[in-house]
């Protein structure tokens, strides 16, 4: 059974088309990965399908009474609710028929008999529909997705004012898994868990009976719970069976035979042509050149579509750095309260250095610290000589009316407008990304913005918080050819295995030294 049918679906943003006439459909139980590079429409697909957003043409058709639960990240939440209570919000509607129940108890004293009948009818069938849906239990179940995706650490107590961007998603996470739609549109979910809760969705999705879409670049985890791919590129959707590493096989061969046929095609219409040229004057072959010609006139193109620019990213390397980075003494991290024991650690020159751990635990706080860009509790940082660091700040929210060229050129002012322009593109943006402003660009162009301020400044200390976050295969691929080409030193917050495997010499675990309890 159909639960979402998209028919004819066109959309643009200016002069750039998004999408031209799409059609998608899914089915019950369907496990979908949505995947394409950065800025081909993903997120904007979804904001579609959810309402969010108008087409300009097209027809979205969901199923009658189909409940939809969807990943996103700008949802409001309210000063004064607490994580707890944004999970316990996925119950709503039980508690509002525990409200009814109370009411017709409250009610039952001064009933006639005819009407007390009808109250007890109606409060045994809300009796059972809280039974059958785990209304007694709700506490334990809120708790154990809270300690299943790490919101036991940040405190299920706190104000969801004080969370960072990560963490709201979490929150939002847990919110959504505990309400079990009948369909899941899951937008980057991993992005902000570590390995043991990646692990955790991981089982989650694949024991979930409903239907998902996932937009996701983590391909482990895509080829661990999809079983259809549908493939987003030049404003065009198209279904593949199977996993990624399905997809990638069977759109390499299409490919391939694809730009065999556009090449014989191109062929054709050389020798077409160059007959026509050469024929068209003479009398005796006019009529022969005039059939080539009809025949050029009927034939149908075969396009290859536009070849998304590869981002090719090179750290401009400053002079070399003195032996000792940093040396901490002590150094007790955290803010309202301790999030380490003291510590002693010793980062030297050349090394590259993964901070890995569990989500909550003072990972980012620990690279800050560092740094000097928040203050530790006790203890103190010694710092190098010659260090020329750059910082990658694992999110940052645009809200001004910023392009992208502006934004380089506050970085770089004295470049010229050929320099931005040629830096950015350089980095995997097109003409029409540069030229818009930033805060309506996907995760991943804004990443690779940030990622150009950061490759174009002179450094020998590279400090990254989750740099993967949001970027495209290819980004993350060339990402990590550049990082291991470094020759300075890295100092790197990753919960992504696969990425730092080549570049890191050593891996810290910071579990070992936190002071939460797992």
């Amino acid at each position: 059974m159909s639960i979402l049918n998209v028919q004819n679906l066109s959309h643009g943003f200016g002069d750039r088309a998004i999408f031209n006439n799409v059609s998608f459909r899914l089915l019950k139980g369907e496990h979908v990965g949505f995947v394409g590079a950065n800025g081909e429409g993903k997120s904007t697909f979804m904001s579609i399908v959810t309402g969010k957003l108008m087409p300009d043409e097209g027809k979205i058709e969901w199923s009658k009474n189909v409940k939809v639960g969807y990943l996103d990240q700008h949802t409001s939440l309210e000063k004064g609710q607490t994580i707890r209570d944004v999970l316990k919000s996925a119950f709503s509607p039980l508690f509002a028929l525990e409200s009814r129940m109370n009411d017709i108890c409250d009610s039952m004293g001064d009933a006639e008999p005819e009407e007390m009948e009808k109250m007890m009818e109606e409060l045994g069938e809300i009796q059972d529909t809280l039974t059958v849906h785990d209304f007694y239990i709700i506490d334990s179940k809120v708790e154990e997705v809270g300690r299943a995706l790490g919101l036991e650490d940040i405190g299920m107590d706190r104000d969801v004012m004080e969370l960072s961007g990560g963490q709201r998603t979490k929150a939002l996470l847990g919110k959504l898994l505990l309400e079990k739609p009948d369909i899941l549109l899951l937008d980057e979910p991993t992005n902000y868990l570590d390995e043991n809760h990646i692990e955790w969705l991981k089982r989650y999705l694949n024991e979930y009976e409903n239907a998902f879409i996932l937009i996701s670049h983590d391909i482990p985890f895509l080829n661990s719970v999809v079983n259809l791919i549908y493939h987003v590129e030049n404003a065009e959707i198209n279904r593949y069976v199977g996993n990624y590493d399905k997809f990638l096989e069977v759109y390499a061969m299409k490919r391939a035979q694809l730009e065999a046929a556009y090449k014989k095609q191109q062929q054709e219409i050389g020798e077409l042509k160059d007959f026509v040229a050469r024929n068209k004057a003479r009398v005796s072959t006019r009529n022969m050149a005039m059939s080539r010609q009809k025949k050029l006139d009927k034939m149908e193109i075969i396009d290859l579509g536009h070849e998304k620019p590869k981002p090719e990213f090179n750290f401009k390397e400053a002079r070399a750095a003195s032996r000792y980075i940093f040396e901490t003494k002590g150094l007790v991290i955290g803010y309202d309260e301790p999030l380490s024991r003291p510590l002693d650690l010793t980062m030297e020159r050349g090394q590259k250095i993964v901070l890995k751990g569990a989500n909550g635990i003072g990972k980012t706080t620990l690279l800050k610290s560092i740094i000097g860009l928040i203050p530790p509790i006790s203890g103190a940082t010694q710092l190098g000589d010659y260090l020329y660091t750059g910082y990658f700040e694992q999110e940052k929210k645009y809200t001004d009316n910023v392009t992208c060229i502006d934004e380089i050129w506050k970085e770089f002012p004295s470049y010229t407008q050929y320099e931005v322009r040629s830096a950015l593109a350089k980095c995997g943006l097109t003409t029409k990304h540069i030229e818009s402003m930033v805060k309506v660009l996907s995760g991943g162009e804004q990443a690779k913005v940030r990622l150009c301020k950061l490759i174009n400044r002179e450094t020998n200390v590279l400090l990254l918080d989750e740099p993967t976050n949001h970027l495209d295969q290819d980004a993350k691929d060339e990402l990590k050819r550049a990082l291991k080409a470094y020759k300075g030193s890295i100092l790197l917050i990753c919960h992504d295995p696969e990425f730092y495997d080549g570049i890191a010499t050593d891996v810290w675990n910071c579990e070992n030294w936190t002071t939460k309890q797992f």
